[in-house]
């Protein structure tokens, strides 16, 4: 059981990150790119605080699970299939997300010199859905891991998007689209759509 609980991890894993990895080359082709640096040292320490760690325990967790052993934390295999499941659907719904985003990705919170304001596919009822998908692939994850550590560090994540680059990210499309951006999110949800008004 725990070799194909290993395998999914790793093919989810994969397929996501390739994903990202081809609409963005191929946003950077079409639309240019902007410079990391230019977010600030926010961004630099939060990335050095919370991603490199999540990414060194997946990869660890990848190659070698023992490697991850010391945060293992038993769940019950209904929940880890879940997990793979839950992992699976966020694939299509990551794929999804970069369909509709297209030229307009980046790998920081501001805009580019011809960025659009989107509002169709998954954007037409969530303003973040790449947030949405990528930290509720990234829970499934630790759950398919049974991992303390992930899981924390997943849930750390969410807190650190609602309190910091969500609110950073949308100063600067407000002041990219003004009033447009403005009307758009009083119809849609943050990370989750909006069920009222």
């Amino acid at each position: 059981m725990a070799i194909i609980f290993r395998w999914g991890f790793v093919t989810i894993l994969a397929i996501a990150f390739a994903l990202s990895a081809t609409f963005r080359a191929r946003a950077r082709r079409t639309s240019g790119t902007i410079a990391r640096r230019e977010e600030g040292v926010w961004a630099v320490v939060l990335r050095a605080v919370l991603a490199l760690p999540l990414f060194l325990s997946f990869t660890a967790f990848a190659i070698n699970p023992d490697w991850m052993q010391w945060s293992f934390v038993p769940l019950p295999n209904w929940l880890r299939w879940t997990g793979l499941a839950i992992g699976a659907l966020c694939v299509f719904f990551l794929w999804w997300v970069f369909a509709s985003i297209g030229s307009n990705i980046s790998e920081t919170v501001l805009t580019k010199k011809d960025h659009q304001l989107v509002t169709d596919g998954p954007y037409h009822r969530i303003r973040h859905p790449l947030y949405s998908g990528a930290l509720l692939a990234f829970f499934s994850l630790s759950l398919v891991a049974s991992n303390a550590f992930m899981a924390g560090l997943v849930v750390l994540g969410a807190i650190l998007f609602v309190a910091v680059v969500i609110p950073r990210e949308e100063e600067v499309l407000i002041a990219k689209f003004g009033e447009a951006y403005l009307e758009y999110r009083k119809s849609t949800g943050r990370l989750l759509p909006r069920m009222w008004k």
